[in-house]
């Protein structure tokens, strides 16, 4: 074929959930047929089995792709020589593989060749422009903006138009690929100079869509039935949301999920809870008139409105510090208060990559920490004090003392390296063997943890989050190690969506909730 033969086109990724109900041939076939029938020019399709079955079915050229988990590596798209042979065997015109400047088991180069080799076309997933010249340089014939978004950090909502204008100055054979969801979306990146537009989730993950769907009707339903009963809606008001952590506090105006202007201030650890409570009053006292409610997020343990420590040595406390009853009287207005975790579960549950489905949060950082939504409920007291669990070592110590950023540094420290938990990360990705092992091991034993939490709560997603949970490629170490796992049992792992504000603009729809 010719790349011209994908000009101007719809291709449609046919790659269902892994493990969901549509995870088969006779699928995956179904909806390569139905997407030509409705226009597709073009396929991009997931493994080799699949690749084939679609290749007895359809015409159309097809862009094959292998997904694998490794441990070495967080390149997961056709990382390896051998999936460029199968793959063409298999029937596959354009090969895509992952070309993001990370560390990787086979150079970008020696895949094109393998590629060339075998007389067929080469795809190449980027996440920047750099990785855009790096691939062209190199003598791709396509470049997809696939991967922006998807190599550190919390997941976008939105497709990376601008990166599609970009690389259009670098080549006309640039296709648009990554959270395209609307006809609109689709339109749009066909304006910013894309060749040809992948749409997958829209049209070929039934759950995904559904979700969508159910959250926004779920919404709408909620702000109606809010209505009726009070006369006017409750939704959409200002709440002031703080999220006291054990080195810095934030504060923030939230509505509707969103967070409109925000703050961060120190925690001065050893002035304890009335002097920070006194002192985000003075800090927030621009806002005043702004806000009518105020949520407040808190490491530990939050229960009959009242604050104790689980683990002094994140954030020392008196034990059932009146947390509400203080924070009203130096306020002045209407206060509730969650635990950190479990207010970042119900943001990313109602806002975030939850979707409105059950889930389990898991955020890895300093500590461990985590949060239940079960049939639409946030599960509060103890429960997702995942980082307490007493682990397998000798000591019984809990398991955040042999995993979360804090082990890190102190193993970096043995290592002979004093480095924090970002600096071993950064280590890491540069191919330095200690610094992976470090990282390796910690990603181990989450993974051993999100295989309980399966069995134990079988929830749709774990949303992970947190520092070290949304640092590059460690979610892939997660994913790789449970690679072995029987379908069935394997949870479905997501990056977190609010990052950073996920406590905030959970806690703050709690105390909208809390009316």
């Amino acid at each position: 074929m010719q790349r011209e033969d994908i000009a101007n086109s719809l291709i449609v990724s046919c790659q269902p959930v892994p493990g969901g109900p549509m995870d088969s041939a006779q699928f995956v076939t179904g909806f390569a047929k139905a997407a030509v029938e409705a226009g597709a020019k073009a396929l991009r399709i997931e493994s080799v089995p699949y690749v084939a079955a679609a290749r007895l079915a359809v015409r159309v050229p097809i862009i094959g792709i292998v997904k694998r988990g490794l441990t070495d590596s967080p390149v997961r798209i056709t990382p390896y020589l051998a999936d460029v042979e199968a793959l063409a065997e298999a029937g596959a015109d354009i090969i895509a593989f992952d070309a993001t400047d990370r560390v990787r088991p086979v150079p970008v180069e020696a895949l094109v060749k393998a590629v060339k080799a075998r007389n067929k076309l080469t795809m190449a997933d980027c996440s920047c422009l750099d990785d855009a010249r790096r691939a062209l340089a190199a003598g791709v014939d396509f470049v997809g903006t696939t991967l922006s978004g998807y190599v550190g950090g919390p997941e976008p909502e939105d497709p990376d138009i601008a990166l599609v204008a970009q690389i259009r100055t670098l080549t006309p054979y640039v296709i648009a690929e990554g959270r395209i969801r609307s006809p609109e979306q689709a339109a749009a990146a066909a304006r910013a100079g894309a060749c040809a537009v992948v749409v997958g989730s829209a049209i070929t993950r039934t759950e995904h869509v559904t979700s969508w769907f159910h959250q926004a009707l779920s919404d709408a339903y909620a702000a109606r039935g809010a209505q009726t009963a009070l006369g006017t809606s409750v939704r959409g008001s200002t709440v002031l949301g703080i999220d006291i952590g054990g080195t810095k506090t934030m504060a923030a105006l939230v509505s509707g999920g969103k967070v409109i202007e925000g703050m961060i201030v120190p925690t001065a650890r050893e002035a304890g809870p009335d002097a920070w409570l006194a002192s985000l009053a003075q800090n927030t006292s621009a806002w005043s008139g702004r806000f009518s409610r105020i949520g407040i997020a808190v490491t530990g343990l939050v229960e009959d409105r009242r604050w104790s420590a689980l683990n002094p040595a994140t954030l020392g406390i008196p034990d059932d510090y009146p947390l509400v009853e203080r924070a009203s009287a130096v306020f002045g207005k209407p206060v509730c208060a969650f635990n950190d975790a479990q207010a970042a579960a119900w943001g990313e549950y109602k806002f975030g990559a939850g979707q409105g489905r059950d889930i389990v949060f898991l955020t890895i950082s300093t500590g461990i920490g985590g949060g239940i939504v079960c049939n639409g409920r946030l599960l509060s007291g103890l429960a997702g004090h995942f980082g307490l669990i007493r682990g397998l070592s000798e000591d019984r110590a809990p398991l955040e003392d042999s995993t979360s950023g804090r082990w890190i540094a102190s193993e970096a420290l043995k290592a002979g390296s004093k480095a924090d938990a970002a600096d071993v990360f950064g280590r890491a990705l540069k191919g330095e063997a200690w610094a992976g092992a470090i990282v390796s091991r910690s990603a181990s034993r989450v993974a051993a943890l999100c295989r309980d939490i399966q069995m134990m709560f079988d929830p749709k997603l774990i949303v992970i989050g947190g520092s070290i949970g949304l640092a590059e490629g460690y979610l892939d170490r997660v994913r790789a190690h449970l690679s072995e796992v029987p379908p069935r049992l394997s949870p479905d792992l997501v990056a977190a969506k609010l990052g950073g504000h996920a406590g905030v603009i959970g806690v703050a729809d709690l105390a909208e909730r809390a009316r």
